[in-house]
């Protein structure tokens, strides 16, 4: 285990020349850690005191995440035996900030009692509110998060967006649920307004994916309650971009889980956001068109999806597959949908072809592709070649991985089923049928055997 930590040290020990304590008042863990390993006691067993991993007590260490949470203050204080006043811990372990530590109390008395007491030197006074203002200062510091902490937290948010299109829903939840952890425990702590409004923007994102792997998993009551708590994040960011991605990310819920009506109210209301074009407004636009052409308003279908293709000419991202970008085979994956509706099968399939060439012979993005060749299933539909719509629908589900046999998979293609007249239902769509029964219910034993989410 190592050699242990004597508490003796905390009041006698000296690093860098000045006294350990003055370290521990600043809550300044990393020199802490740094003290103890160099009286000989390992990272491993410090981590060990503390409740954190090695790994996390290396970060901490070198100064690339630092510790702002209350409760992991708590824990450094009792596993290295710190006293808590010493760290401005409340004595009786709630954290209630309510009662102010004795260190304030005798800094706000300090410079009272100066102005009252008869004969004061103006520069005692002085003196005491200068020590008034640095508690201040420091109470201000401590609730803040480091510039590098922040940083951090943003790209591991950006590397989940990298990966997300390309993950299972199921274990995407639990890897977005322990970012969501941290960043709502720094959002408690009070923050300056800059860095409130860079967490809150991480947050939408965050609370987006988590929306989105539910919808995909099927799990529409909670997914709509995270696009919820996405789109109060972003409206507190002020970001007005990321304002209108979350609203248009949301309007895809009821178009495969609910009323398509209430897509084009949300693609409306993201729209109405901002006057600044973006991408992700031509994404509102696109989802838009779609959900008309579902509801069998053709003309502002049509309308819509000459809006969608203009404003994607002027604003359109680069082809990527990042979570919450917008390149053409997306453009075209929505307008295949709206084509799709219409019944305008010769363009449908046109676009279904140049999506699926620009997705590519092995696409890194599974659910995009399948859910294109179930549009090409309706399609087929339409054109009345049932058996060939059923076998591609199967072929399109029985090619993605099992952890991408999701719902909002397998209800479009229930929906080519339901779209096939009874009289033309032949084997291939009993097959289909059977085929979706089993893989949801082979779903339900996955999930079952998932253990629950636990930041």
């Amino acid at each position: 285990m190592g050699a242990q930590v004597d508490p003796a040290w905390w009041a006698s020990g000296v690093w860098e020349g000045r006294p350990i304590r003055e370290f521990l008042e600043r809550r300044d863990v990393a020199a802490t850690f740094r003290f103890l390993h160099a009286r000989g006691v390992s990272y491993g067993t410090i981590a060990a005191l503390v409740g954190v991993s090695p790994n996390r007590a290396a970060e901490i260490t070198k100064g690339t995440r630092q510790v702002t949470a209350y409760d992991v203050l708590e824990r450094i204080a009792v596993g290295l035996g710190v006293p808590r006043a010493w760290m401005g811990l409340g004595q009786d372990g709630t954290g209630d900030a309510s009662r102010p530590l004795d260190g304030e109390v005798g800094a706000s008395a300090d410079f009272s009692s100066a102005h009252q007491r008869a004969g004061v030197r103006p520069d005692e006074a002085i003196a005491a509110l200068a020590r008034l203002r640095t508690g201040l200062d420091e109470a201000l510091a401590s609730s803040t998060v480091a510039l590098r902490q922040l940083d951090l937290i943003e790209e591991a948010a950006g590397e989940h967006m990298r990966i997300y299109p390309a993950a299972p829903p199921r274990a995407m939840l639990s890897r977005l649920a322990t970012e969501c952890a941290e960043v709502q425990v720094l959002s408690r702590r009070r923050q300056p307004a800059a860095v409130q409004a860079r967490l809150s923007g991480t947050a939408a994102l965050l609370a987006t994916m988590c929306a989105d792997a539910l919808m995909r998993l099927g799990n529409a009551d909670e997914a709509r309650l995270w696009y919820r708590t996405a789109i109060h994040a972003a409206d507190d960011s002020s970001d007005s971009r990321l304002r209108v991605l979350v609203r248009a990310q949301a309007a895809m819920l009821p178009y495969y889980f609910g009323d398509p009506r209430q897509t084009v109210v949300l693609a409306e209301a993201a729209l109405a956001v901002t006057a600044m074009p973006s991408s992700s407004a031509a994404l509102a636009a696109a989802g838009r068109a779609r959900a008309l052409a579902r509801l069998g308003s053709a003309e502002q279908a049509r309308r819509a999806i000459v809006q969608a293709r203009q404003m994607f000419d002027q604003v359109g991202d680069d082809d990527s597959d990042t979570a919450f970008r917008f390149p053409m085979k997306r453009l075209l994956f929505y307008l295949s949908g709206a084509s799709t509706w219409l019944g305008d099968t010769g363009e449908a399939y046109r676009v279904q072809d140049e999506a699926l060439r620009l997705y590519g012979p092995t696409p890194s993005v599974p659910i995009d592709p399948a859910l294109l060749a179930l549009d090409r299933s309706m399609c087929l539909v339409g054109d009345r070649r049932a058996a060939e719509a059923a076998a591609s629908a199967l072929d399109a589900v029985a090619t993605l991985p099992e952890t991408q046999r999701t719902e909002i998979i397998l209800t479009r293609a229930s929906d080519v089923v339901s779209a096939i007249p009874a009289r033309h239902r032949g084997s291939e769509t009993t097959e289909l049928t059977d085929y979706v029964r089993a893989c949801r219910e082979r779903a339900r034993t996955l999930a079952a055997g998932t253990a629950a989410l636990d930041p």
